[in-house]
């Protein structure tokens, strides 16, 4: 089944900022926590699966990781589309954010135990001033805020394990603090804050 998705990746994570999984180092992939949770907003622009147009669609993946290490997996997940999504959406975007034909999605996919069936709600999403706010229908709230220099100018990171495993434009992510973010689904191990983030631009296809 072919496929393709453009569109940014907003990552929150539960790690102090920046969250060292983002590094693809095994060695450095200590979670402050002992355990680490994160919640990704996908906010996709343009996207086909099968015949089935996604372009518009928000989506957002949340995944918790027991630790004391990204690679000792075992995570839980699940996915939350909007409730304005049709099924056929839904499904397509399953297909793409469960790795199950392929895709970059694969590499966090593969260290996932059980998937919590897919949540349907109303996703807001706003945006002012280089802060992004999303909240998930009383489960969670998103919020991203672009880390700017002294000078004005966006801080980012290139070539980190992560940023080519998610496939960025231009290998390159922008740091954006998620302070403020928190996620409360009772059939996930843990309620969280959140206080990593980063932003990346992807264009994916299989």
């Amino acid at each position: 089944m072919a496929w393709n998705a453009t569109g940014e990746m907003i990552e929150t994570c539960s790690c102090n900022m920046l969250c060292p999984c983002w590094y693809g180092v095994k060695e450095l992939m200590i979670m402050d926590q002992g355990w680490c949770a994160t919640a990704f907003l996908f906010r996709i622009r343009e996207g086909n699966v099968d015949g089935v147009d996604l372009g518009g669609c928000e989506v957002v993946v949340a995944l918790h990781f027991p630790g004391p290490t990204l690679f000792d997996a075992n995570g839980t997940a699940r996915i939350y589309v909007d409730d304005r999504t049709s099924d056929a959406q839904q499904q397509a975007l399953e297909t793409v954010f469960q790795a199950q034909h392929g895709g970059p999605m694969e590499v966090p996919v593969s260290l996932i135990s059980t998937w919590l069936p897919t949540r349907r709600g109303r996703i807001e999403v706003t945006e002012h001033n280089g802060e992004v706010r999303a909240t998930v229908d009383g489960v969670g709230e998103i919020v991203s805020t672009r880390l700017l220099n002294e000078a004005g100018d966006q801080m980012t990171m290139q070539n980190a394990g992560f940023i080519l495993a998610f496939q960025f434009r231009d290998n390159t992510a922008e740091l954006a603090p998620s302070d403020g973010s928190t996620w409360n689904d009772p059939e996930l191990p843990e309620a969280y804050q959140c206080k990593s983030g980063a932003v990346g631009q992807f264009a994916w296809s299989v």
